[in-house]
């Protein structure tokens, strides 16, 4: 393909693009495909010479268009969002045209130096503690996803333990043997509800993994004394807590851990790492409203949040704050003699490889600077409230209905959770033989074990309303289960997100619940 036939394919490609966009809340939001349906479709093998690509071009609507889901359209509710936007394809066009690995400064100093720059407009925006930033002895990094800063987070903390325990004890096979017994002694922690990430990095890292409570009582939030008692049980034991995850935003219900509590327990036991996982909502800080939330991360280790779920930058770029950088370069920095150059000897460049476990990275600061520029920060705050007053729209909707609905956990960062409600049983048709009120029964008839069938009621009726939602394809949501209770997510999120969408799903719940409640009854 020389220039001009990449011009004249690229105008193309772009012309699809911007009709797919203009057109995506007209389609399904979930793909009518069964697992294995592509591979009949194609070839045994790539083509011996080489294709025109207007052949190719077809194909992509052809095969690759009907196994899509689209996470663009307003009618994908599920999960949390992962916005695009065109700055941001713009963004990762020059990236790919550019095409540096960039582990070094001298592989091209504007990557590194972007990325330092936006990076500290982040944590000046989103109103972090001034130890984020890369004047002091901190600084922000930007990897793939929140997982890989989890993974890249933990292992940093297993070794900066490794090393105040050991000090100066010399390299060796001592050395060795002494930081392989503690390493089998660590214990690395997290909510109940936290993502999976870091039981994952856990496993990676050779560790142990442990989650700490946070019931329903707490706003299923981690406490700091819960987390204290955690700690301290497992110090009985024999074992060595290195490392926790607090969460702003957790995947199920957006939950908060309790920041300041765990600040407490943090001053306490300085060699634990607390790196806190905002990969949702932690976009919802670049507004004033929020930002009281920050204060207490100045006492934690590491911060994180995904700007490819809620800042309209493309998929992938997540944002990882070190309070102290040296932390990472003391796990990560290995120079061979092909890496070594005058400028990276000087010490007066950053290195990024020495940030992270991959050596090469991508120029993702570009299409972050190019979507900041658009929009503003006026715009992207505008972009956030407008989902946070989607949510309560939202809730106020299940609200509405309270015979069919109950809301688990009301609207926060966009995100509400729910039940469909069993229908109310008939009344006894003898008189209750108990005068004790408690053990009124939801089947009608005083049982002791009323509060568990309606439970039980309660998340079948709701699974199934789930899956008969879901199955039209119209909508996509997702559940999970808090605390024992089955629960539906509703986040409406994406750059195309509107009230009208929302009240729709809304009346496909109403029709499907009543469905599945008359069935029950």
């Amino acid at each position: 393909m020389d220039s001009s036939q990449f011009r004249e394919a690229a105008h193309g490609a772009i012309d699809e693009i911007i009709q797919y966009y203009d057109t995506v809340a007209e389609r399904p939001v979930l793909p009518n495909v069964s697992p294995g349906y592509l591979r009949p479709l194609l070839p045994e093998g790539p083509p011996e010479d080489g294709e025109p690509w207007s052949a190719i071009q077809g194909d992509i609507d052809r095969l690759i268009m009907p196994g899509l889901t689209h996470w663009q359209s307003p009618k994908f509710m599920a999960f949390f969002p992962c916005n695009s936007s065109y700055p941001g394809m713009l963004g990762e066009l020059y990236s790919g045209a550019f095409n540096a690995a960039a582990f070094n400064w001298i592989c091209s100093p504007a990557v590194t130096e972007l990325e330092t720059v936006v990076m500290d407009w982040i944590a000046k925006l989103l109103a972090l503690p001034d130890c984020f930033q890369s004047a002091g002895e901190g600084g922000g990094i930007i990897q793939g996803t929140a997982s890989e800063v989890v993974l890249t987070a933990l292992v940093a903390a297993r070794e900066r333990l490794i090393r105040r325990r050991l000090g100066d004890m010399p390299e060796g096979e001592e050395r060795m043997d002494r930081a392989a017994d503690l390493r089998g002694k660590m214990v690395a922690l997290g909510s109940e509800h936290a993502h999976s990430s870091t039981q994952k990095a856990a496993v990676i890292a050779g560790t142990r993994f442990r989650t700490v409570p946070a019931p329903r009582s707490t706003n299923l939030s981690v406490t700091g004394k819960e987390l204290r008692k955690t700690i301290e049980e497992l110090k009985e034991r024999g074992l060595e807590p290195f490392y926790f995850t607090a969460t702003i935003g957790s995947t199920g219900t957006c939950a908060i851990d309790d920041l300041e509590g765990i600040v407490e327990v943090a001053k306490n036991y300085p060699d634990i790492w607390i790196h806190v996982d905002a990969a949702y909502a932690g976009s919802a800080l670049l507004c004033p409203e929020y930002q009281h939330l920050c204060p207490p991360i100045a006492h934690f280790d590491s911060f994180n949040f995904n700007l490819h779920k809620w800042l309209l930058v493309n998929f992938d770029c997540s944002a990882f704050f070190t309070k102290r950088r040296k932390d990472l370069i003391d796990t990560y920095s290995i120079t061979p003699f092909y890496l070594r150059n005058q400028f990276t000897e000087s010490g007066l460049v950053t290195d990024y490889r020495d940030w992270q476990i991959p050596l090469g990275r991508r120029f993702r600061s570009l299409k972050v600077w190019l979507v900041l520029r658009t929009y503003g920060v006026n715009g992207l705050r505008k972009f956030i409230r407008g989902h946070v007053k989607l949510g309560e729209y939202f809730n106020g909707l299940l609200n509405s209905r309270k015979d069919l609905f109950s809301v688990v956990t009301p609207a926060a960062f966009g995100l509400t959770t729910f039940q469909i409600n069993p229908p109310k049983p008939a009344k006894p048709s003898s008189p209750a033989t108990t005068k004790d009120p408690a053990h009124e029964a939801y089947t009608g008839d005083f049982t002791n074990d009323a509060e568990a069938q309606y439970r039980e009621d309660a998340n079948r009726l709701t699974k199934e309303a789930y899956e008969k939602v879901n199955a039209g394809g119209e909508f996509f949501l997702t559940s999970t289960v808090v605390c024992g209770v089955y629960v539906i997510r509703v986040v409406s999120a994406v750059e195309r997100a509107e009230e009208k969408y929302l009240k729709k799903v809304f009346d496909v719940l109403v029709e499907t619940a009543e469905e599945v409640v008359k069935g029950k009854a």
